[in-house]
């Protein structure tokens, strides 16, 4: 009953895997699918997001070579190609994503929050502390009192240095 229950459960963990996907089929000139395979390289895998869909081992990944494969043999220009890309997934697709007002925060963000981590410990450093107020008098005898008594020697106490 428990090895029947085990290979349930499996089975089911099996089939929630993704599927392996198709095998890549080539173009079969030489020269669009050179083009393809350099717009694998600027494309940003969905599943993966920090690998191109060149080296994706995803079937999305897969599903997207095939769309630029069809798309470039459709004599699609890679500006075009791109484009459409864009147009379905948004600018975080592509590596290097067009320099606009919508995409500003993808390409200053990191510079923003450097200077600004920069300017809070500039302007924490320069803040000046408030010096103390200096000892009463009777805070100063008390503090006398209280030095006196822990530097007297205690005559039972030993030291290493005494050469005993």
């Amino acid at each position: 009953m428990r090895r029947a229950l085990l290979i349930a459960l499996a089975s089911v963990g099996l089939m929630a895997a993704e599927p392996a996907p198709a095998p890549d089929q080539p173009l079969p000139d030489a020269g669009q699918e050179a083009r393809a395979r350099a717009l694998f390289a600027d494309v940003r895998c969905v599943v993966c997001q920090h690998e191109s869909i060149a080296d994706s081992p995803a079937g999305m990944a897969a599903d997207m070579r095939r769309l630029v494969r069809e798309e470039v043999a459709a004599g699609r220009t890679d500006e075009q190609v791109r484009r459409g890309l864009v147009d379905r997934y948004g600018d975080y697709i592509l590596f290097q994503p067009p320099f606009r007002l919508g995409t500003l925060m993808l390409w200053l963000g990191p510079f923003a929050l450097i200077l600004g981590a920069g300017a809070a410990l500039l302007l924490r450093s320069r803040r000046r502390r408030p010096d103390p107020d200096p000892l009463s008098s009777e805070e100063e005898a008390a503090l006398v009192r209280l030095t006196e008594n822990k530097l007297r020697r205690d005559p039972d106490a030993t030291s290493p240095h005494d050469g005993r």
